[in-house]
């Protein structure tokens, strides 16, 4: 196989099948068979020498599940599990689960790589804590000194929109309008999936698309409240009627 990071031994390491044949094609015989499976019952256990390797294998089987369930590309786990091994050699994995510092490590890879996946995606995805997936982004992101890009509004507004079923119209309007928002620089500081869900309110009161804040909210992941008040910073900003 290909050598790859999201291997704990990064596919360099021998594998014996569990085939019943031999390299001509030809049927072992019973006592033949049971001597391959019983080595490669030990081929496997010889692999792990350590806690560490131990600790890899979960971490990457975990992530492995974790790229069907969220659709993340080959590039995204490659990226993720560099960020697992960087973390693990800073010792940033004692006291924590594998699971809340892979989930860390994964949302920081999509955010790298320019997917968009939230933070409640993924702790869904993990079956852990949005707070304790949270806490372990900010020590990776501390502890590593790494450089995340912030994300895309626009990849926000066509997920929400996605979701509520708006038309292409409104999409279009709320497009236009987040464009306007990022040349203003009234997006700096703001959470980007709140802010898209308000230019997306804005736009479905300008094309006239029935939608209430409450079906926007829970398709953005935000509160009705942030809704209200990014809705007014927009109209008191953008000067609109």
């Amino acid at each position: 196989m290909p050598e790859s990071l999201a291997r704990h031994d990064m596919g360099l390491s021998t594998m014996i099948g569990r085939a019943d044949r031999d390299a001509s094609g030809n049927k072992l015989d019973p006592t033949m068979r049971i001597r391959m499976n019983r080595l490669a019952t030990w081929d496997v256990r010889s692999q792990f020498h350590s806690p560490k390797d131990r600790s890899l294998s979960e971490a990457f089987f975990q992530l492995d599940v974790l790229k069907d369930k969220l659709g993340l590309s080959d590039g995204i786990v490659e990226k993720t599990a560099y960020i697992y091994r960087k973390a693990q050699s800073r010792n940033l994995t004692r006291g924590r689960t594998i699971s809340g510092v892979l989930a860390a490590a994964v949302y920081i890879a999509c955010r790298e790589m320019g997917a968009h996946r939230t933070l409640d995606d993924i702790a869904a995805g993990s079956n852990v804590k949005r707070k304790e997936v949270s806490k372990n982004f900010r020590v990776l992101h501390t502890s590593l000194d790494l450089k995340i890009p912030q994300q895309d509004p626009m990849k926000c507004i066509a997920k929400v929109a996605n979701i509520v079923k708006l038309s292409e119209k409104t999409k279009r309007k709320a497009a236009e309008i987040m464009s306007n928002v990022m040349k203003e620089e009234i997006s700096a500081g703001k959470d980007p999936m709140g802010l898209a869900a308000s230019v997306l309110y804005l736009s479905c009161i300008k094309t006239g698309e029935p939608v209430t804040q409450m079906s926007i909210a829970r398709a953005a992941g935000v509160t009705e409240v942030t809704i209200r008040n990014r809705f007014k910073d927009l109209k008191s900003n953008l000067q609109l009627n």
